[in-house]
Formats: structure tokens, sequence, C-alpha cells
């Protein structure tokens, strides 16, 4: 049985933080820091386990008061249902606002033209931008972690994005003692990444020590899946599967989820937090490494992304 609460050698000293705790008053202050710099912060919100750790950390760092942020979700139109169930459950739960940007309003208009390969992650980049423009977000609360991809191994907790949104990694600031330059033009804004220094493995065990809940595709689950490029994606309207590919009952779960027609799954019996915490510890592969297949275009997909305006 894997050990949740306590991950770090005993030092003797009974104020020493734990690592956990040392994670959590990282991000803690790095909200706060955001609240007290910026106008018109954002967090990026789509119901996925990092995101949702994001938003608990936030009503932590700000509790008793509201959290002082509205939320932002990309809406590509190809999200998995709980998902979405989940994330608009949670909105309500905790009396926020939040804005969504559709993929498919964009198709609609003529203004985004669907991929060959169906999946619409890459297609989330417009959108984006077009709401921090309209909304004249000045920061941008991001999930992504550094131990996920190697793009995002590169990028700062504050991350300065030009007035297209565009990020240019020889712009990077130092955050040497954890001090964070916010400076930005008119028009300019920061990404922010609070749960940057935290791997997979310490989401989920923070998950567990604070008893978060989370959606129940992160389990396993009888699920109609079929395979293609070596991932099992989940049947649906988004294009899948096609002539050959066989759909089949299998017991799965999601590590990551992203766009149905890019996130795959992964066989497991975890059923339990303890049982995920185990699996993750004995993995060799990083979760986007494993089970998205955007990541896998070309060996700088993800930074190119990003350099478009992408999270």
């Amino acid at each position: 049985m894997t050990t949740v609460a306590t991950v770090h050698e005993d030092t003797g000293n009974p104020y020493a933080l734990s690592h956990l705790d040392s994670l959590e008053s990282e991000a803690v202050h790095i909200f706060r820091e955001v609240a007290g710099e910026f106008e018109r912060p954002v967090i990026l919100f789509s119901g996925g386990k990092d995101s949702i750790v994001m938003l608990h950390l936030a009503l932590k760092a700000f509790a008793p008061a509201p959290v002082p942020f509205t939320l932002l979700h990309v809406d590509t139109g190809h999200n998995f249902p709980e998902v979405l169930e989940y994330r608009d459950r949670t909105v309500v739960r905790h009396g926020l606002r939040l804005h969504v940007a559709s993929v498919q309003e964009y198709i609609d208009a003529g203004k985004l033209r669907e991929r060959p390969d169906g999946t619409r992650n890459p297609l989330q980049t417009v959108p984006l931008t077009e709401a921090i423009q309209q909304h004249r977000f000045d920061a941008v609360f991001g999930g992504g972690r550094r131990d996920e991809e190697k793009a995002r191994a590169k990028e700062r907790v504050f991350s300065l994005r030009d007035e297209f949104s565009q990020w240019d990694p020889r712009r990077q600031r130092p955050e040497l003692w954890q001090l964070y330059n916010g400076r930005h033009a008119p028009g300019e804004h920061v990404r922010v990444f609070p749960i940057s220094n935290w791997t997979e493995l310490d989401v989920w065990q923070y998950i567990a020590r604070e008893g978060i809940e989370l959606p129940q595709i992160y389990f396993a689950h009888e699920r109609e899946v079929f395979s293609r490029s070596g991932m099992w994606l989940t049947a649906g309207d988004w294009g899948g599967p096609k002539e050959g590919e066989r759909v089949e009952t299998r017991q799965v779960r999601y590590r990551t989820v992203g766009d149905m027609s890019c996130t795959g799954a992964v066989d497991s019996d975890a059923t339990t937090l303890d049982d995920v915490i185990d699996e993750i510890a004995a993995s060799r592969l990083t979760e986007r490494g494993a089970t998205r297949a955007d990541d896998k275009l070309s060996e700088a997909a993800m930074e190119d992304r990003k350099r478009e305006g992408y999270f």
C-alpha cells in the first residue's frame, strides 16, 4: 500500500513541512501573488484532475473569502460528457463564474476548419487567445506541470505571452527564490502555472490526502473503446471508429483527460485512490506520453502549439 499522508523523511523537526505541504504552500503563494499583482486573472478549468487540484488550491488560498477569479474553459465539442457534468456541478457548488469558449461555434462561423484526423485539441488556440483578448485577462492560470512533457519543462511558473498570445522561450525570466516577475506591456499577458513543480504522483497523493472528488473517468470502469495508433479511444460522434476499427468493451481508466479524439485510456483495474497511486508509482511513462495522440504529431508538437498561443 502506498503511503499518502507523509512522503518526506522524518527530520525530527516538528515544524518541518511535508513534501505535499511544501508544494501546497508554493501554489498558495503563487495564487496570492497573482491576486495582488494583476487586475483580471482567470483560471483555466476543464474538469480534469490538474485543473480540479488548481481550483482546490485557489479555494484554500482565499478562504473564507470567495475565489477572486473567474473560470475559463475552451470546449472542443468532443469533451467527455462526465467531465463536463463535473465542471458545471463544481461551478454551481462554489458559486463561480464560468466563461466557455466553443470550438464548435468557431467551426460553424467558418473561423476554423475540422482537421483530417478529427482531433480538435490543436483548434483550441484561437478560441483561447480571442477569449483572453475579449475579456482582457492579464493573468491566465493553467494546470501544466513540468513532468508532463519536455516543452512544459522549459516553461517558467510566470510565462510571458506577447500581444498575440505567443510564447518565446528566449524571453523566459529568472525565478530565483520564488520571486516572480509579472511585468507586461499593454496587450500582453502572463500564463501562470501554480503546480508546475508537481508530478503526477504528487497530484494523486494530494487528491487522496485532501479527499478531492474527481470524475469517475479517472478510475477503472467498463467502456466501449477501439484501438488506434496503439491507444484505446472512446467511440463517439467525433469520428471514431473508422472502417476496420473494432469496438470492444474493456475495463479502462484515463490518466489525463482532453479531447475524446486524442486522449487514450489505459487498461486498468484501479478502482480506488490507493490503487491509482500504486499504479502510477510503478509506471515508467508520463501520462501525456502514454495517452495523448496530439503530442505525437511531431517531436516538437507541444512547443510548436505553445509558440502559437496554446496553453
